[in-house]
This record gives structure tokens, C-alpha cells and sequence, in this order.
């Protein structure tokens, strides 16, 4: 039967027909409500259960024992068994934000590094490609499958969005682009996605982890927040294998000479013997643990691949993290649309 839905801290309020989720309903309203993959592996559709009950439809991934026990649901799984109250963070009613697939011109393609290709794409100069600096966009290919990339800038005049991709052994997608792909083709891209953003809390410091190119959604959030005057303390950490795979050392470490509330902590696990590397080494996230062993008065910001996100969360929870303030970029391998390539956001 269907069921009604009021979000907090808002008017609105909307109905669920039977058999559908929370984020379908959300969506077919035209609502603002930040979404990703629809499989539950990204945490995108991430909300408070304030009241009522909810069963997911198939297990959500992307969300661990401590958010359930906190109340947090996927939106894209949830499907009401009551009435609902909910707190979900909207972004931009005022027609923003809103998803949509425009074409794109190659502009720029360059390696970074031994295996990371920066890509910038032109779009349509007749609309502004408006997003929040850590969301991602698929690259919609013309047999139906897509590819999902972080985008690595925020918001500019030239409407131009870049994207940092990996290229792996036998990831075909980025192989083409770097091998193949002509310059100044034209690709066709959706977005923005994701929920994965700089929240407002100027209370309180912002941990930010990323891993290989998880830095890239990091690199927008913090070149916005830096553009804007942000002034609470900004801590990154970056792990990577050895120090060629820090493919932007010198942008982290210029912040970190600018900027008195910048601190930047590389982070190598497997660091070559011709790095003579004196810095923080093993896990990035267990260095952020060995500096915040109490983080509870923190917002944490994880971007990488599914094992650093879920081991973060899980560890730094002991520490005192809340759920509510831990904001999370998987890059999830759930729905694969090549078969030989990672998934969401791939970023490879």
C-alpha cells in the first residue's frame, strides 16, 4: 500500500506507491535528492530514519553496522512498511544540481603520471554544468554501458570539468582514451551524481582520505573551499603505493605552504627504496587514527577504493566518528559495464 513521506527541517512531503523505493518515488517527483549507483553500493541516496519503518530490498553495501545502528538507510533500497519522517540533505531546489546528459568535447588529454591521464572536457557554453565540487558524471557509450568519473575541479566560467582516470592492464575503457580516442572527439555525459560533497559545519575540522585517484573529488572540494575563504582547520591525507603514484604532490603540499589551516599528510604503503621516503607510511587511514585518536568532534571525507572506505569506517567509528559525519565516495565495483574494468566511480 503506499505510504507518505515528510523530509525534516521541510515542507515537503510525498507518496511512495507500493512497490516502490524511496529514492524512485523521490525521483519521479523531480525532488533533489542526491543519488549514484541505485544498487546500494555507492551510499549516495544515504538518510536518517527519523520515525516509522523500512526494509531494504536487497542488502545495502555501502552501509556498515554502525550506520544502521545510528538509524541511516540507502533511499535507493528503502522501501516504506509505515508512514516516514526522514533527514536526507536535498541539494539546490532552486533548479541546480539537476541531472542531465549534454554532449562533451575532448579538450585536453595528458598523463600525470605513469598511470594516471588527466582528461578535460568541454561542454556546452549555452548552460552552465552546474554540480557540487565532489560529485561525479557518467560517460554514457553508445551501446547502453556507461563509465563514471569523479570530477576533479570546481565549477568554472569555460564550463569545463576535468577528470583524472587510472589507467590499469587491461582497462579498456581508459586504454581507448589514452591509445585510441581522437582528439577533439565528442562524448556524451550524465550528471552530477553522487552525494558526496563539503558539508557546511565551520564548527568543526575536516579529515579528508583519499585514496590513488580518490583524490581527485578531494582536489574539487578543497580547491572551492580554499577559493571561497574557507578558514577551519583542512587536514588531508593521501595514501598511494610509492611516491610516483602522488600524481599531484606538488598542488597538496602548495596548499598546505599557503594556507595556515591546510596540513597535508602523504601517506606510502609500499614505498620504493630509491624514494628515500622519511614520511608516514602503511595505511592512510591508520595514520589518521595515530593523529585523531579521539575524532568525534571531526567530519571525515573518504574517497577511494571499497576496502580503504570500509576499513576507515569501521575503525575510526572506535574512534569516536559519528556516522552522520562521515561522507563517502566508494569507488564500487558492484555493477561492472566492462568486463574487464572496475566500476563507480571508476576513476580508471
Amino acid at each position: 500500500m503506499p505510504h507518505q513521506v515528510s523530509i525534516d527541517n521541510s515542507d515537503i512531503e510525498f507518496t511512495v506507491e507500493d512497490g516502490e523505493s524511496v529514492l524512485d518515488a523521490a525521483l519521479r517527483l523531480g525532488l533533489p535528492v542526491p543519488y549514484g549507483c541505485k544498487t546500494g553500493g555507492c551510499g549516495a541516496c544515504r538518510a536518517r530514519i527519523v520515525s516509522g519503518d523500512i526494509h531494504h530490498e536487497h542488502n545495502p553495501r555501502a552501509l556498515s553496522d554502525s550506520e544502521r545502528q545510528a538509524g541511516l538507510a540507502l533511499l535507493c533500497q528503502a522501501h516504506p512498511e509505515t508512514d516516514l519522517h526522514i533527514d536526507v540533505q536535498l541539494l539546490a531546489r532552486d533548479g541546480r544540481h539537476q541531472v542531465r546528459s549534454v554532449p562533451a568535447r575532448v579538450d585536453l588529454k595528458e598523463r600525470l603520471s605513469h598511470d594516471v591521464v588527466r582528461l578535460v572536457l568541454q561542454l556546452p557554453k549555452a548552460r552552465r554544468f552546474d554540480y557540487l565540487p565532489g560529485q561525479y558524471v557518467d560517460i554514457l557509450l553508445r551501446d547502453g554501458r556507461r563509465r563514471s568519473f569523479s570530477i576533479a575541479c570546481p565549477p568554472n566560467a569555460d564550463n569545463r570539468i576535468e577528470m583524472q582516470l587510472r589507467h590499469v592492464p587491461g582497462g579498456s575503457f581508459v586504454s581507448y582514451v589514452v591509445n585510441e580516442m581522437p582528439d577533439c572527439s565528442v562524448l556524451r555525459i550524465q550528471g552530477p551524481l553522487g552525494g558526496f560533497y563539503l558539508r557546511d559545519a565551520p564548527e568543526r575540522p575536516a579529515i579528508f582520505i583519499a585514496g590513488g585517484t580518490g583524490f581527485a573529488p578531494v582536489r574539487a572540494m578543497l580547491m572551492e573551499a580554499l577559493a571561497r575563504g574557507e578558514t577551519k582547520p583542512l587536514h588531508l591525507y593521501w595514501g598511494a603505493r610509492a611516491r610516483h603514484d602522488l600524481y599531484d604532490q606538488e598542488l597538496a603540499q602548495s596548499w598546505a605552504d599557503q594556507y595556515p589551516n591546510v596540513h597535508y599528510t602523504p601517506v606510502l604503503s609500499e614505498p620504493d627504496e630509491a624514494d628515500h621516503w622519511q614520511g608516514a607510511t602503511g595505511f592512510v587511514h591508520e595514520q589518521v587514527i595515530r593523529d585523531f585518536p579521539d575524532c568525534s568532534d571531526c567530519d571525515v571525507y573518504l574517497s577511494g577504493p571499497p576496502v580503504l572506505v570500509e576499513s576507515a569506517k569501521r575503525d575510526l567509528a572506535a574512534c569516536g566518528l559519528r556516522p552522520e559525519r562521515t561522507f563517502y565516495d566508494a569507488f564500487e565495483y558492484a555493477f561492472v559495464t566492462w568486463p574487464d574494468d572496475e566500476s563507480r566511480p571508476a576513476n580508471s
